[in-house]
């Protein structure tokens, strides 16, 4: 155990020291961020702080930590990060179409299918029982990579956003899948705390003002690196085992499912960026670059409690929950208006029916 806390230690440092280095490599080889309409940075940023994040990572898995780990896990995954960060590099130097940026991560998401045999292989469904997935494993587990990689790349927008929102939800599910879920794999938990140690070295650099992004280096990475843990305790799905990583990637996802729909509603494409993320609308209520993060490290930590709460809950308690945390969900979005302003449904709703009681109310008295 001391070990183990003295390489999370050296990870910590190594970042904080590897973090200036990439900041002077990403401004040698043009990793830069330009202002423009969409951006909130207004003087020339360098990006790629994620090769520090990586870098740090895996020093401490291969030099630090290499007994920890099964060696038919650790290379092959290392194979995948390499594909992640060089899609990343290469799109933070010049500028990847969307679907390049997806075959990236698709063949990042093939080596860990197939060599490093990690895969949703069945799914238990309340009240039906278990089914076997058979074929229908891969497209699945694919699309489980490239949807969770994705929303943690869409709410990289801010200084520090991304890596704190990534610390809080690593940190939870360590927790969760160590001390809860009895997971066997206890290396996991090991890899997402040391993936936790590297990140927080780099926070100090990149929260408000920055003085390096994450880029599409780190984002991409942190997203695949967060739905590659996730799937171990998914090999077997249950009920429990898929909504724990969904709530407590709440924020991203969130942000992720209604950008998508409000583009559909406004006949937009998905993949056009806009200023309407979660971010940008509570800044535009007026919150200050700093405060928005801060608030938002809060939502996360919401979501994290609530994720702990379905470690102590039977099926119906576990449905219930569920229940309670989309209708609040639902109101806090159409509140910000994430959607628009005047997409308002349940709030409307509710405003229909306090007013029918109250007039009902009114006539019961006379």
């Amino acid at each position: 155990m001391y070990k183990i806390l003295a390489s999370m230690a050296a990870t910590f440092l190594l970042s904080l020291a590897l973090t200036p280095l990439i900041r002077g490599l990403a401004l040698k080889i043009g990793a830069v961020d330009n202002p423009n309409a969409r951006r909130v940075n207004k003087v020339p940023m360098p990006t790629m702080g994620g090769l520090a994040i990586f870098i740090a990572f895996n020093i401490a898995n291969f030099a630090l930590l290499r007994n920890q780990y099964p060696s038919d896990q650790i290379w092959p995954l290392f194979a995948a990060e390499v594909l992640i960060i060089l899609t990343g590099i290469i799109d933070d130097i010049y500028e990847l179409k969307p679907r390049q940026k997806m075959f990236g991560i698709l063949l990042a998401s093939l080596v860990v299918y197939f060599a490093a045999g990690i895969r949703m292989t069945t799914l238990t469904i309340p009240f039906v029982g278990t089914v076997q997935l058979g074929w229908l494993s891969l497209p699945i587990t694919l699309l489980w990579v490239a949807a969770i990689t994705n929303a943690v790349n869409l709410i990289d927008g801010l200084d520090g956003l991304a890596c704190g929102v990534a610390i809080i939800a690593l940190t939870t599910s360590a927790v969760t899948g160590y001390f809860f879920l009895n997971v066997t794999n206890t290396f996991v938990s090991i890899m997402m705390f040391t993936m936790v140690a590297a990140l927080a070295g780099f926070l100090p650099y990149n929260f408000h003002p920055a003085k390096i992004y994450l880029g599409d280096t780190g984002s991409l990475f942190i997203g695949f690196m967060i739905s590659v843990f996730s799937l171990y305790g998914l090999k077997n799905a249950t009920f429990i085992t898929i909504i724990i990583p969904v709530i407590i990637l709440g924020v991203p996802i969130t942000d992720t499912v209604y950008a998508i729909l409000r583009r559909k509603l406004n006949n937009r494409p998905i993949s056009q960026a806009d200023k309407h993320h979660l971010h940008h609308r509570l800044m535009q209520m007026g919150l200050s670059h700093t405060q928005t993060v801060l608030v938002i490290y809060g939502i996360a930590l919401i979501f994290s409690c609530i994720s702990l709460l379905y470690s102590f809950s039977n099926l119906w308690g576990s449905l219930l929950l569920t229940v309670a945390t989309l209708f609040g969900l639902e109101i806090f979005v159409e509140v910000i208006g994430l959607v628009g302003d005047t997409r308002q449904p349940l709030l409307n709703f509710i405003r229909n029916l306090v007013l029918k009681l109250s007039g009902s109310e009114s006539k019961k008295n006379k």
